[in-house]
């Protein structure tokens, strides 16, 4: 059966059935007592069935007026609900942001700074995905991410920028492996030996691999595993070497027979950096996100 009334139809039945009166119905509907009654005869022609008793004393509803009404108030309750939260959307206070990162500022930076943000922020999530830093900088402009930390400069004209925090990419041996006798080494002294590396998905071992290319050579991974501190103790096993980021390999240097050691190429220190596609246009949210990372990066700097 087609549905013939709007929501205003529902809220002149809410209203009639509480006052029990067509005419003080009508007046909280801010409806005329006429179109009020031809909205009422509508609906009872529409449905098929009376909705009320009309009687001296006013009105009263019919077990379908009844049933109508309950409706009614079930629908305008859930509207003034969806209303609330598109308000809370609209306003900043509820929403979703997305982060892409490259595999340093997802593994060693973001961690903490979500937990202090999500505590604040109980009605948004986050959807943080790991990618390449030019990955990064192409999902920002085009829109699939709001926010993206990279260790790349520039890549669009739309495209801002803030200094984050400096990426130090180190080899890691085991105390004992023949690279352990040097201080710093060129990353293509290191092709000849198995390594340890993070898994595909990561960011870090696509860009190893390339670095691998550009040099004409073969990056050979025995062990492909899932995070910094399972690399660490592969290599601390002997199994292969491997590069991470120095804050991550200082962390298990501690307790496990490792040794750092500097890559001399220029890759191997990056600064990242935010990103973001037009800060003024982000969602409230969204923006102090934004300034909680600034806020981080400025402690490396000594600036607070």
């Amino acid at each position: 059966m087609a549905m013939h009334f709007d929501l205003t139809d529902m809220q002149l039945m809410v209203n009639v059935a509480g006052a029990h009166s067509m005419t003080k119905g009508a007046e909280r509907s801010f409806l005329s007592l006429p179109a009020a009654s031809n909205r009422v005869k509508n609906l009872e022609k529409h449905l098929g069935t009376a909705l009320f008793y009309r009687n001296s004393q006013g009105v009263t509803l019919t077990p379908s007026g009844e049933a109508f009404v309950r409706h009614a108030r079930v629908v305008l309750r859930q509207l003034e609900h969806l209303r609330g939260d598109i308000q809370e959307y609209a306003s900043g206070v509820k929403g979703r942001v997305r982060v892409y990162a490259n595999t340093t500022a997802m593994n060693e930076f973001m961690p903490a700074i979500l937990a202090n943000y999500l505590a604040g922020h109980p009605d948004v999530n986050v959807e943080l995905r790991e990618r390449l830093s030019y990955l990064v900088v192409k999902a920002v402009a085009d829109g699939t991410a709001d926010i993206g930390i990279t260790a790349q400069a520039g890549g669009g004209e739309s495209i801002e920028f803030l200094p984050y925090r400096t990426d130090r990419l180190v080899l890691v041996t085991h105390q004992d492996h023949v690279l352990a006798q040097q201080s710093a080494v060129d990353f293509d002294q290191t092709l000849g030996y198995d390594y340890v590396g993070l898994s595909e998905a990561s960011a870090i071992h696509a860009f190893l691999l390339q670095a691998a290319d550009d040099l004409g050579r073969v990056l050979r991974f025995r062990v492909e595993i899932g995070n910094f501190e399972a690399a660490c103790r592969m290599i601390a096993a002997q199994v292969g070497i491997g590069v991470i980021p120095e804050s991550a390999a200082r962390r298990y240097v501690k307790d496990l027979p490792l040794k750092i050691i500097s890559l001399n190429d220029e890759w191997a220190l990056r600064r990242l950096h935010i990103c973001v596609r037009q800060f003024d246009r982000l969602p409230v949210f969204a923006k102090e996100l934004v300034s909680l990372l600034v806020k981080d990066g400025s402690k490396e700097h000594g600036d607070v």
